[in-house]
């Protein structure tokens, strides 16, 4: 059955990053907190990951245990049991939403002040840029996904739930537009990594104006869904996608 399934929480250190933030989703507010990728890098032993964030391990596993507990008693911040029609349109209507939001928001204060504290701040072109790059990829990024690759894994759910052929598709199996996707998201990463080392962490100046303030904790809730976005798409719907399609294909 197409489905997102819900795991089992064994000890974390014989699991991966990302396997921890697959079975209980609450954990990648942990993993934001000490700035540990779980979208993108998520195939990262928790052992390395605690040593390259600098984080005792006990103390990681504390706060991920309190994270699970959690999780079992709220449903976590949204339900991993739904039929990837489901998931997709939770993406598309929670982040897709908000990125679109967000970046008509913060593109045009970006503007604002790099052009009143570039000249003090120069490394804020810099960051303008970047944001503007993030800009350009995201947009038609997150249109070809709901123009094509959406529909397409809706598709083969379908398929699947009424016993059907799989449906045709121009660009071969599956593998190859999330192929691309996932590219592309790691473009995405790399670019809100500049702009975190650029921005220093996003620390404002001393006596920084509230626009300044607004404009980097903006950039950094951004920051934040994008990595909560990507994981849904790499580390659920993608994989299941691609194993339902090769079941049908046999």
């Amino acid at each position: 059955m197409f489905t997102v399934g819900f795991y089992n929480m064994q000890e974390f250190a014989t699991k991966t990053i990302r396997e921890i933030a697959l079975e209980a989703p609450l954990t990648t507010r942990v993993f934001e907190e000490f700035k540990i990728d779980f979208c993108c890098g998520g195939r990262v032993p928790f052992a390395e990951a605690c040593e390259m964030a600098g984080v005792d391990p006990a103390v990681m596993t504390a706060k991920l245990e309190a994270a699970v507990e959690k999780s079992k008693t709220d449903g976590s911040y949204m339900s991993q049991k739904q039929s990837p029609s489901e998931l997709i349109e939770y993406i598309v209507s929670t982040h897709h939403v908000f990125t679109r939001d967000e970046l008509g928001r913060l593109l045009p204060l970006m503007n604002k002040v790099a052009g009143k504290h570039g000249e003090n701040h120069p490394e804020l072109f810099e960051i303008q840029r970047l944001l503007q790059e993030l800009a350009a990829d995201l947009m038609p990024h997150m249109q070809k996904e709901e123009m094509v690759l959406f529909p397409y894994i809706k598709q083969v759910e379908a398929a699947t739930t009424r016993n059907m052929p799989i449906p045709l598709a121009h660009f071969g199996t599956v593998e190859n537009p999330v192929r691309m996707m996932m590219f592309e998201h790691e473009t995405a990463g790399d670019l809100l990594r500049q702009m975190r080392s650029l921005s220093s962490d996003y620390t404002t100046p001393d006596g920084a104006c509230p626009s300044y303030k607004g404009l980097f904790a903006g950039i950094e809730d951004l920051e934040r869904d994008l990595h909560r976005h990507i994981h849904l798409e790499n580390n659920i719907l993608f994989p299941d996608a691609i194993a339902a399609e090769k079941e049908l294909l046999k």
